[in-house]
């Protein structure tokens, strides 16, 4: 590459860091990349950028294989250049880009520490001094020659003669001539020396002649043997290939070879054959050619009509979902369906596309590879987390630098098979930028009615996606894009209690966790009363990462003393745990002692499972609202909805008007630096200030969740069964939940409905009457009260 940078543009040093080349020699103003993996060059190059402005000498071995080159085996002549980029790769060495600026000549070596030379140079003027006439002459002839050896030769690119269009120096000219010939170092360098311009195009033109000769000489000697030229024919080579003849075949035979093996789609073949067609015409050195080369290589390397053989036998599929994971049924039930309705239509069904909600560490990924294994599937993971790029799921088209498939393109190449399990996890931690949005590409991606002709940037092909099985999972449902959930199948999965926890730890963590730590059945053994006190203690989450953590802790405790000599056998007891793991993490939540003014105890739900809040309202001398304890824009709201509700009631309520108009009311919901949003709070809130401001007790046996309206109705939320658990671990057994949320108890297991009252309600008068002690009474006394009558009437005559 040549730049049309001014070599007097920079100032010039004359101490610089020597970087010895081999097998190269460059000149002023070339552009090239280099690969430096000799600790000596590396150190002289990291000098240069940090103490040279980027400047170093590069100068050619005459021994190419030296590795620790002496002053007598450098040419004295060299070229400054500068540093514009530098990479470091994955094996050591490091990559960088230069560009030639002058000439100069070393006049001292000086050695130091690092093993690199630093050199005195003196700077090498082009001499100004020559035949103008003779200069355009010998510019011609070099031109021409160069035009006639494009012709006739493979080994240079036509874009030389675009570039020589503009160059009128004569110096310049010779030096791009030169660096894209295939010349002898010594050559090269003879070149590089020249100071005279005319006397450096002369070594040129005598080169090109030299080159010219020598093509011409070689056709003559075709002519003479016809054998020899008859097989350079293509259509003579594939006939003789296919008499099996030992002809061996050349780079693109190769690849058409492979392309006819491939059984590719008519499209995709046309399109590999023509790609292959513009390779064959083209300069091998040339960068198209190797993005070309690079194109046919994902084309052969994806698979087109592969498949996996599935699993038909769903008694096996059980078999494997059961052995994997405990419980979820609804999964397992729906995994099966699938299977079983493949085997009615003969495999030709669409891939489902099912997502798993739920909180963090409760199996969702596991899930995937365990339907996967099930299935007889291939699994890819594609983890989408903080993706912003649009291109990241299309692809950039082949123009750009450095351009690649989408990662759903990558995933099919990593399968295999055209049928894989793609896993798109954290599907709900997507964004978008300026780049584009990639949910909103991910739209044609998940439709089964699109996906059988998806098109990535850099293919440009169409892709048969329709027979993947697409499976997401996400945290939060409220992030994802309402028309790419439409497309999904959603799943919900949900917290483990505690009995839960105990089972899976027994089946599948402590034996996971005793083998990965090198132990086994004979050194250790841990009870349940160990297991449940490090559920307690030591956890508090939905699901089983942390448990997992803890049981693998007291492993390597046990681990540690068996390394150390003990033989006995360790039985993990519940006195055990605080011993090994130290003081437990946490303690167990108390429930409310007494009936209290202004405290509700409210549940929510998190990202980790359920929650439960205990909602503070208290007043004071001022005006207006207060809400502290981090609370999100839909909380706030519904604190303001609620107190609307109550002052548009005050009357009903025996509270006094003009109470509003001097006092502020504080509402606060406790661990301050913990974010809490969402509509699940409003019958809290509603009762708290109620509580407030009639001076009535809540009770402490109750527990709620639910949306107020401005009229006061109670509208359905969410998690209800992460709620439950929250309860169930405080102890509150009396949950009031809105009326419409009672389809979900069917998903709620029976043991939590044998210890829970679930309590449905339909407005907020219902939710008074269940919280607040003595409501009923408290009514019944307003509605006795009699009300205050300004109305003046004439006394009877």
């Amino acid at each position: 590459m040549v730049s049309n940078f001014n070599n007097n543009s920079f100032e010039f040093k004359d101490e610089l860091p020597l970087l010895p080349i081999r097998d190269i020699v460059v000149y002023p103003f070339m552009i090239l990349p280099l690969f430096v993996g000799r600790e000596s060059s590396i150190a002289a190059v990291e000098e240069s950028l940090a103490q040279h402005e980027r400047l170093i000498l590069l100068a050619s071995q005459k021994d190419i294989q030296s590795e620790k080159p002496i002053p007598a085996e450098i040419f004295e002549t060299g070229t400054v250049a500068m540093i514009m980029r530098m990479r470091k790769l994955p094996d050591g060495r490091i990559k960088i880009l230069v560009q030639g600026l002058c000439k100069a000549r070393i006049t001292q070596f000086i050695a130091n520490e690092h093993e690199f030379y630093h050199v005195k140079l003196q700077k090498i003027e082009q001499s100004n001094e020559y035949d103008e006439t003779m200069a355009i002459a010998l510019t011609r002839t070099v031109k021409e020659k160069l035009e006639k050896l494009i012709a006739v030769s493979h080994n240079l690119s036509p874009d030389i003669l675009m570039v020589l269009e503009d160059i009128e120096d004569p110096a310049r000219l010779a030096d791009l001539v030169a660096s894209n010939l295939n010349l002898r170092v010594e050559e090269a360098q003879k070149i590089l020396e020249q100071s005279n311009p005319i006397e450096k195009l002369q070594v040129i033109d005598d080169i090109l002649s030299r080159e010219l000769n020598i093509l011409a000489m070689q056709n003559k000697m075709k002519q003479h043997n016809p054998f020899e030229a008859a097989t350079q024919d293509p259509a003579f080579k594939d006939h003789f290939n296919a008499m099996g003849g030992n002809q061996p075949q050349d780079e693109f035979t190769e690849i058409k070879q492979k392309i006819m093996n491939k059984n590719l789609p008519e499209e995709v073949n046309q399109e590999a054959l023509k790609q292959l067609s513009r390779l064959e015409r083209m300069h091998a050195e040339s960068s198209e050619s190797n993005i070309l080369r690079t194109y046919l290589e994902w084309v052969l390397d994806l698979p087109w009509t592969e498949k996996s053989e599935e699993i038909t036998d769903l008694v096996s599929a059980k078999k494997t979902l059961d052995q994997d994971h405990y419980d979820l049924e609804i999964i397992k039930e729906r995994i099966l369906e699938f299977l079983a309705v493949r085997n009615l239509k003969g495999g030709q069904v669409k891939g489902p596309i099912l997502c798993f909600a739920g909180p963090p560490g409760v199996g969702k990924t596991s899930l995937g590879k365990s339907i996967a294994k099930a299935t007889g599937r291939e699994f890819v993971r594609l983890s989408l987390g903080g993706v912003k790029d649009e291109s990241e799921i299309r692809g950039h088209r082949r123009t750009y630098v450095g351009a690649m498939p989408g990662r759903f393109i990558q995933a099919m190449k990593q399968a295999k098979t055209v049928n894989p399990i793609i896993m798109l996890d954290e599907v709900d931690k997507m964004g978008a930028d300026y780049k584009g949005d990639p949910s909103s590409a991910l739209l044609e991606v998940l439709d089964p009615e699109q996906n059988n002709s998806f098109r990535d940037h850099y293919l440009n092909l169409s892709y048969d996606l329709s027979n993947v099985m697409f499976i997401a999972t996400a945290n939060d449902l409220h992030n994802i894009p309402g028309p790419l959930i439409d497309r999904m199948e959603v799943i919900n999965l949900s917290g483990y209690t505690q009995e839960e926890k105990l089972a899976i730890s027994k089946k599948y963590l402590v034996p996971k966790q005793i083998e990965e730590n090198g132990l086994n059945q004979e050194l250790i053994e841990f009870s349940d009363d160990a297991i449940i006190d490090v559920i307690k203690g030591f956890t508090r989450e939905a699901g089983l990462r942390n448990l997992e953590r803890q049981i693998g802790a007291l492993c390597r405790k046990v681990a540690k003393k068996v390394a150390m000599g003990m033989k006995d056998k360790t039985h993990l007891q519940s006195k055990c745990v605080s011993d090994l793991l130290g003081c437990p993490l946490y303690t167990r939540d108390e429930a409310r002692g007494n009936d209290e003014i202004g405290v509700v105890t409210g549940l929510a739900w998190t990202n980790a499972g359920g929650e439960v809040l205990q909602v503070e309202a208290t007043k004071m001398k001022g005006k207006g609202l207060t809400l502290t304890g981090k609370l999100g824009e839909v909380m706030r709201e519904s604190a303001q909805t609620a107190l609307g509700h109550i002052r548009s009631r005050c009357e009903e309520f025996g509270i006094d008007h003009h109470f509003f108009d001097n006092h502020e009311i504080h509402v606060h919901l406790p661990a301050g630096a913990t974010p809490k949003d969402g509509p699940s709070a409003g019958i809290t809130l509603a009762t708290a200030i109620v509580s407030l401001l009639t001076e009535a007790h809540v009770s402490k046996d109750i527990a709620m969740t639910g949306e107020i309206t401005l009229t006061g109705k109670v509208l359905p939320v969410g998690g209800i069964k992460e709620k439950a658990l929250a309860a169930m671990r405080l102890g509150i057994t009396n949950i009031i939940i809105p009326w419409k949320n009672i389809k979900d108890l069917q998903e709620i297991p029976d043991q939590y409905k044998q210890n829970i009252n679930f309590i449905p309600v339909k407005n907020i008068d219902e939710v008074l009457e269940l919280a607040i002690v003595d409501w009923d009474l408290r009514s019944k006394k307003r509605a006795q009260k009699p009300k205050k009558n300004n109305t003046s009437y004439p006394e009877a005559a």
